[in-house]
């Protein structure tokens, strides 16, 4: 018999990712990963490329460098920030420092699986509010969280449905919960909201020790593939997690990329202008096609499906697939009659449509 992990650790079922695969298709288009349709910052990757015969070297264990580029570009202090591979590390790392096994976790019923596995890891008591509509529903948290609750993780805006809270909403939850709770507010998207009623919960971490933001360059920065993110909070928080990350846990490629592009303003703002007019013409497109698109501030869609046999959400992921496009199931968030399409290049949105539409009509 073989040694055996702690207790729970098999019940995780490890997260899968969005596919890049059509079968049969050489070249598919992936809208599966939300993943940005400008790609990334050239000066991002000129600082990425210009590091490349330093490769021998270690990194700034601290992310100094980095830090302080967030630190100017928002406004905010370098020493309330911590940096780390990914916000899904920074979520891990929260987990490891706070969670005791037995503890208990809430998330809002359609919630970044991340959270779960965060909670699992740690074996600690997972347990999600309902949603009303596909948006987070406050009260239900409230109810569900009660007093005895370590983390709530609210994502905002949400994955995979792309709806948002207000901050007063935010602010709502936060002053119904115990100071023994700490509010995680994962804010991947934030970039993408212009909605004068949203916050991403900024100025909330920095009034309390209780609250912590995350943030990510996967998203509006377009380096998924270095795995870069960071959170801002209390002192208190900042320190802790400090203790518990890896002594270089962001590589040298990711520091100076991250600094280079968290200084383009112009490229983010082109990514949301472009995000803004392209998941509008998709909710109308496909809402015409008679398909229900939940409301998204995000960079993309949650399109829903009739269980009518043909044209399910396992139906369209199947076609859509066999024309070489490539979106988001998100069964594994409760969600099986519905499928999640990335805003993609003007063509790629195009595309997408007229398959939809294709596959409506056959």
């Amino acid at each position: 018999m073989g040694i055996e992990p702690r207790a729970g650790i098999l019940d995780i079922r490890p997260y899968k990712p969005g596919s890049s695969e059509a079968p049969g298709i050489a070249n598919p288009v992936k809208l599966s990963s939300n993943e940005n349709a400008l790609g990334c910052s050239p000066k991002a990757v000129d600082a990425m490329t210009a590091i490349a015969p330093k490769l021998h070297l270690y990194p700034d264990g601290g992310a100094t460098k980095l830090r302080e580029a967030i630190a100017e570009a928002e406004g905010l202090e370098a020493e309330n920030i911590v940096c780390g591979t990914g916000s899904d590390e920074l979520l891990q790392l929260l987990g490891r420092a706070y969670l005791n096994p037995g503890d208990k976790v809430v998330q809002s019923q359609y919630g970044f699986l991340v959270y779960r596995l965060v909670a699992m890891q740690c074996g600690a008591h997972f347990v999600s509010a309902p949603e009303r509509d596909y948006r987070t529903d406050v009260d239900a948290i409230l109810e569900t969280a009660g007093d005895d609750t370590k983390i709530v993780f609210l994502a905002n805006p949400n994955n995979p449905t792309g709806t948002y809270i207000s901050d007063a909403e935010v602010r709502r939850l936060r002053e119904g919960l115990p100071s023994s709770t700490l509010l995680v507010l994962d804010s991947a998207y934030a970039e993408f909201v212009s909605n004068a009623d949203y916050s991403a919960g900024i100025e909330l971490a920095r009034e309390r020790d209780d609250v912590i933001v995350t943030r990510t360059f996967s998203k509006i920065h377009g380096m998924a593939a270095l795995r870069l993110g960071w959170a801002y909070g209390n002192k208190s928080i900042i320190d802790v997690l400090h203790r518990v990350r890896g002594p270089f846990n962001v590589n040298m490629a990711a520091i100076e990329a991250g600094t280079a592009a968290i200084r383009d303003r112009d490229f983010m703002k082109r990514s949301a202008d472009h995000n803004e007019e392209w998941v509008a013409f998709l909710r109308q497109q496909i809402g015409g096609l008679g398909l229900e698109v939940t409301p998204s501030v995000c960079n993309f869609v949650l399109i829903h499906f009739p269980e009518t046999a043909g044209k399910t959400a396992a139906d369209a992921d199947a076609y859509l697939s066999s024309k070489g496009l490539i979106i988001r199931a998100v069964d594994a968030y409760g969600l099986p009659n519905a499928l999640r399409a990335t805003v993609g290049t003007e063509d790629e949105n195009r595309r997408l449509v007229a398959a939809l539409s294709d596959f409506m009509k056959a």
